[in-house]
């Protein structure tokens, strides 16, 4: 074995000596490939694939545990941006130890640069050991720490270690502070954030886009949005990550016309969409169920020859699920280039809501057959098509297939189930099932019970059902009201009166009715009783001769459905002007014959419009999609696809 004197004036012959010469690599990495020179400082080649090796890159430690090359910072620092890049935690310990046998043992830029690597391997049990016992610590080393803890959602121990940081005299850098700011956002609570923001100020940060950004994000996380723009308004310069923290905080919070408004500005301003971008508006957009502007989304996701990465394709194919076009979906899934769990969850999601419990099902099969392990929210999605569908079968083997897979039942299985009891009538085995829960009944579990109470009129454990939610929240208006139609419809329009009242004497105030339906790219908003839209006139009098045609049918009104005191006449009259009614009004006004109409509501559909708007389709000629707090109803040629199971 020969021995360089000096690696400056002996590198060609080196690099000619390993490349013909080295021995077969001994560590375990085979996806180290060619392009690591692409990495190399460029006049030392010394990562190039030799003929006996695999490409490693880390046969060079050979050559320097032999004494054949020296080795010095540039080339480890070499090793550990190749660590990172293809996560190979093991091949960055071995650089490790390797180091630590070296005169680079001590050195703080070296330390600091395993520390990261070991915090970007997602091994934050090696970066504190090191961290640890590191004799001498600086600001980029604990900054390092910091961030790993934030970006592997170790929030606790990133807010930790900052105080510790500013107890020692260091001053945190723009690093430091975005990503507490990111730890602050996955909190209970912005106290945190809004102090880390004084530190912002204190530190001259607080007009740095990269802190902005975060700053902002952590307040959109939190429902802050005022205090999101106020940061965002003070930025003087913004990026990509700036405009995706507000879409996305207007996103989760279900603005979807303020999360569409801040993508239009961002095209306007010249900003390119992210993947992050297009995933937080198709979120927004399916909270609204607009499938129209959906859709040109994703033509400007075509247009821009962005592929479909899993997430996005997620929220895409969710989009088109909640926006009622179940068909779609299923062509989103299918142009997936990987489908992961949460495609085959959002599918199954789609076909539950949509009243396709069966399809539902024999997607949950085949998810198992191709050996997709299911996770929690899976079976949450079987049950709620099983339960839905009426499929009592399928729902109690899909509870017991949870131990299987060692799923601990969550409060929402226990709830879906008693829902699937309930609704198939087994009420009384719904009720034991309720008492056998390892769990303690939530206000959640015994609403269920309420609402198969409701829909098979069985009144005494009906009220039994709400005594038990009034003791949870008695200001929550929605077990009231369900309390009150379920008097109503069995004709005991005095309790139904005495719940009003006891709504009433509590302030309870019931949510309003509102309906929405899209047309010509526009959204258009109606309540009950609307006299408010420009054309109600017009409005009102389609509704009235769509009323006359479909009572010609069978349609009979269901006054039970209106909760006061009134006679029959006003009774109906005032039931003909329910939101859903005025929607459906509206869009047969306004769009060409044979157009699907898309409509949604914030509440439960009521029976009587249930009624109505199966008839309707079958005069009008047309598929009616109403999306309710439940599910979707395709009503089609006299026929809804819940089969009145809702």
């Amino acid at each position: 074995m020969l021995k360089c004197s000096t690696f400056s004036s002996n590198k060609t012959y080196i690099v000619r000596y390993f490349t013909t010469f080295a021995a077969p690599a001994t560590f375990p990495d085979s996806d180290f490939s060619d392009d690591t020179q692409d990495l190399v400082i460029q006049d030392k080649d010394l990562l190039r694939k030799s003929h006996h090796d695999s490409g490693t890159g880390l046969h060079v430690l050979d050559l320097i545990h032999r004494g054949s090359l020296e080795p010095d910072r540039s080339l480890y620092n070499t090793l550990f941006k190749k660590c990172t890049l293809l996560k190979k935690l093991d091949e960055a310990r071995i650089v490790h130890a390797h180091i630590n046998a070296s005169l680079f043992k001590d050195d703080l830029v070296m330390q600091n640069t395993i520390l990261n690597t070991y915090c970007k391997c997602g091994s934050l049990d090696d970066a504190h050991k090191l961290f640890e016992e590191m004799p001498v610590k600086d600001m980029v080393t604990w900054t390092a720490l910091i961030t790993g803890y934030s970006q592997n959602d170790q929030s606790r121990n990133a807010l930790v270690l900052f105080p510790q940081m500013l107890r020692l005299g260091l001053k945190p850098n723009q690093f430091t502070l975005s990503s507490v700011l990111k730890a602050s956002g996955m909190g209970t609570s912005d106290k945190y954030g809004r102090q880390v923001h004084a530190f912002c100020f204190k530190y001259g940060y607080v007009w740095n886009v990269y802190v902005g950004s975060s700053l902002l994000d952590m307040y959109a996380r939190f429902g802050r949005m005022d205090d999101a723009w106020s940061v965002f308004d003070t930025l003087e310069s913004k990026n990509e990550v700036s405009w995706n923290a507000l879409i996305a905080g207007h996103a989760r919070k279900g603005e979807g016309e303020h999360a569409l408004k801040m993508f239009s500005g961002m095209l306007r301003k010249g900003f390119e969409p992210t993947h992050f971008t297009y995933s937080s508006v198709f979120t927004a957009l399916a909270s609204m169920g607009s499938l129209e502007q959906g859709k040109w989304v994703h033509a400007h996701v075509i247009k821009s020859g962005g592929k479909l990465v899993a997430y996005v394709g997620n929220t895409l194919l969710d989009m088109y699920a909640k926006s009622g076009s179940i068909n779609d979906a299923r062509k989103v899934f299918n142009r997936l280039e990987r489908r992961d769990v949460v495609s085959w969850n959002s599918m199954i999601t789609g076909y539950a809501q949509h009243g396709l419990g069966k399809e539902a099902v024999r997607w949950f099969a085949e998810m198992l057959r191709i050996r997709i392990v299911p996770n929690e929210i899976t079976f949450l999605c079987v049950l709620t098509a099983c339960s839905h569908a009426g499929l009592l079968d399928e729902g109690q083997k899909c509870f017991e297939l949870m131990k299987k897979y060692s799923i601990k039942p969550q409060e929402a299985h226990y709830v879906t189930m008693v829902d699937l009891l309930g609704r198939a009538g087994r009420l009384d085995q719904a009720m034991k099932f309720i008492i056998k829960m390892p769990i303690e009944p939530t206000a959640a579990v015994w609403g269920a019970l309420l609402g198969a109470c409701r829909m098979h009129k069985n009144m005494d454990l009906g009220t039994y059902a709400a005594e038990r939610i009034f003791e949870f929240d008695p200001h929550d208006s929605g077990p009231h009201v369900l309390l009150a139609n379920m008097y109503a419809s069995a004709g005991r329009l005095s309790d139904a009166a005495k719940v009003r009242k006891m709504m009433k004497e509590s302030g309870v105030k019931k949510e309003p009715a509102c309906s929405w339906v899209e047309t010509k790219n526009a959204i258009h908003m109606f309540v009950a009783n609307d006299d408010a839209h420009p054309q109600r006139e017009e409005i009102r009098k389609v509704w009235d001769e769509i009323c006359g045609k479909i009572k010609e049918i069978g349609y009979i009104p269901d006054s039970s459905h209106v909760l006061f005191y009134a006679d029959q006449q006003e009774r109906e009259a005032k039931l003909q002007l329910h939101s859903e009614k005025l929607a459906l009004a509206f869009a047969l006004m306004t769009t060409p014959p044979g157009f699907t109409i898309r409509i949604k509501k914030n509440i439960r559909v009521c029976g009587d419009c249930h009624s109505a708007f199966k008839f309707a389709s079958k005069v009008v000629v047309r598929e009616i999609i109403v999306r309710d707090t439940n599910r979707y109803h395709h009503f089609r040629d006299g026929f809804c696809s819940c089969g009145d199971y809702w």
